[in-house]
C-alpha cells in the first residue's frame, strides 16, 4: 500500500463541496501510462473523476467527499484516526490498489470512478447517471467490515411545516402555540406502526433542523423540521400515506400541519459472493443513483458505526484486505462473462 498516498489525501479537506481539491490532485496522482483519465465539472468547482483502463466492463467506484467537520489523520502502526479514514477515503485505497494489481497483471476492461457529494444529495452519482453510460458490473466501497452487503435501506426525506398564532406568553389563550400542536402531532407520529422487513429489519426515522424562532414569551406562530426514514421493502411505498392519513384523521392538524415530500433512495438488493461474508445494512450510499450499471456490490474496509464520528479510524490491514476481496471479485465475475 502507498502509505504516503494515503497520508496526502487524508491532509486533504474534502468535507462535502470542497472535494474539488482532491479531484485535481488524483487526477494528477493516480493517472499511469496505461489508464486514461477523465475530470468531470459537476459545478461549484467540484468534479466527479474517471479512470479507465479500456472499455469497461467492472466499474469500481466510491466518493471523495466527507461530512464535517475535517479531522486531520493520525497515522498509528495498523490504525489511522480522522476524517474519512474509513468514509471513504479508505475505500479509494483499496479499490485502487485493486486497479494496481490489475494493470501489473495487464487485465484491462475495468475503470474506477470517483464521485462528488456523496454525503449531501448525491449529486456526482445522478451527474454521471444522466451524462455518461454504465456497464454491467458496479463494485462500491462503503464501510462494510469487509463484508459485502446483501441489501441496503432506503430513504424518504420529508419536510414539516407548523403554523400556529403568536400571542403574549402570558396569555396563552389568545394564540395557539405552533410548538404545541407540534408535540400533540409527534405523541401519535412516535405511535405509527411499520411492518417489519424479513431482510431488512425496522424502519426507523430521526427529526433533524428543528426550530422554532420565536422568543421565549411570545407563543411560536411557525414550527419547522425535517423527517428522515430508513424504508425497507416492505415500507418504503408506504410511509408517506401513513403520515398524510395521520394528518388528515385530525381537525387541527389538517389545517396547520403541512408536509411536503422530497423523495429519497429506494431500497436495494445486491449481489453477494458464495464464501464472502453478507449481511444487510442501513445506510445509503451513491448506489441506488447508479441505475446504468445493471449489477451491484458494496464492500469495503471500516465500519459505518465510527463513520461519521469524531472516532472515525480503519486499518491499514483491512484496506489490504478489501483489496484482494475486490480482486477475488474481479476474478469470478471475468470468468462469468468471458
Amino acid at each position: 500500500m502507498d502509505i504516503q498516498l494515503f497520508k496526502d489525501i487524508l491532509s486533504i479537506d474534502s468535507t462535502s463541496s470542497k472535494e474539488g481539491e482532491l479531484a485535481l490532485y488524483l487526477t494528477q496522482r493516480l493517472k499511469t501510462e496505461h489508464n486514461d483519465v477523465e475530470l468531470m465539472p459537476i459545478g461549484n468547482g467540484t468534479y466527479n473523476l474517471l479512470f479507465t483502463w479500456g472499455r469497461p466492463e467492472i466499474m469500481f467506484c466510491t466518493h471523495m467527499d466527507t461530512v464535517p467537520p475535517y479531522i486531520p489523520p493520525v497515522f498509528n502502526g495498523n490504525r489511522v484516526d480522522g476524517r474519512g479514514t474509513c468514509d471513504a477515503k479508505g475505500q479509494i485505497m483499496a479499490l485502487y490498489g485493486a486497479c494496481q494489481a490489475l494493470e501489473k497483471n495487464h487485465e484491462t476492461g475495468f475503470g474506477l470512478l470517483l464521485l462528488a457529494g456523496e454525503e449531501t444529495s448525491s449529486i456526482g452519482a445522478k451527474h454521471f447517471r444522466k451524462n455518461h453510460e454504465g456497464c454491467e458490473y458496479l463494485i462500491v466501497g462503503e464501510p462494510t467490515d469487509c463484508m459485502t452487503a446483501s441489501a441496503a435501506k432506503g430513504t424518504k426525506f420529508f419536510h414539516l411545516t407548523v403554523s400556529g398564532q403568536s400571542c403574549h406568553s402570558g396569555y396563552p389563550q389568545n394564540g395557539r402555540s405552533a410548538v404545541n400542536i407540534f408535540l400533540d402531532f409527534m405523541d401519535s407520529f412516535r405511535r405509527l406502526s411499520f411492518p417489519a422487513d424479513l431482510t431488512l429489519g425496522d424502519t426507523t426515522w430521526n427529526i433533524g433542523n428543528l426550530v422554532s424562532q420565536n422568543p421565549k414569551n411570545i407563543l411560536s406562530d411557525q414550527l419547522e423540521c425535517d423527517i428522515y426514514f430508513r424504508t425497507t421493502f416492505s415500507t418504503d411505498d408506504i410511509v408517506e400515506e401513513q403520515i398524510n392519513k395521520l394528518i388528515a384523521g385530525n381537525t387541527e392538524w389538517k389545517t396547520t400541519i403541512r408536509l411536503n415530500a422530497y423523495g429519497g433512495d429506494t431500497p436495494t438488493r445486491f449481489l453477494t459472493f458464495e464464501g464472502i461474508p453478507s449481511q444487510p445494512v442501513a445506510f445509503g450510499s451513491d448506489a441506488p443513483q447508479l441505475t446504468n450499471f445493471k449489477n451491484k456490490i458494496l464492500c469495503g474496509p471500516g465500519s459505518i458505526l465510527v463513520a461519521h464520528t469524531p472516532k472515525e479510524y480503519v486499518l491499514l490491514s483491512d484496506i489490504e484486505k478489501a483489496t484482494q476481496i475486490y480482486l477475488e471479485m474481479y476474478n469470478r465475475i471475468k470468468k462469468q462473462i468471458t
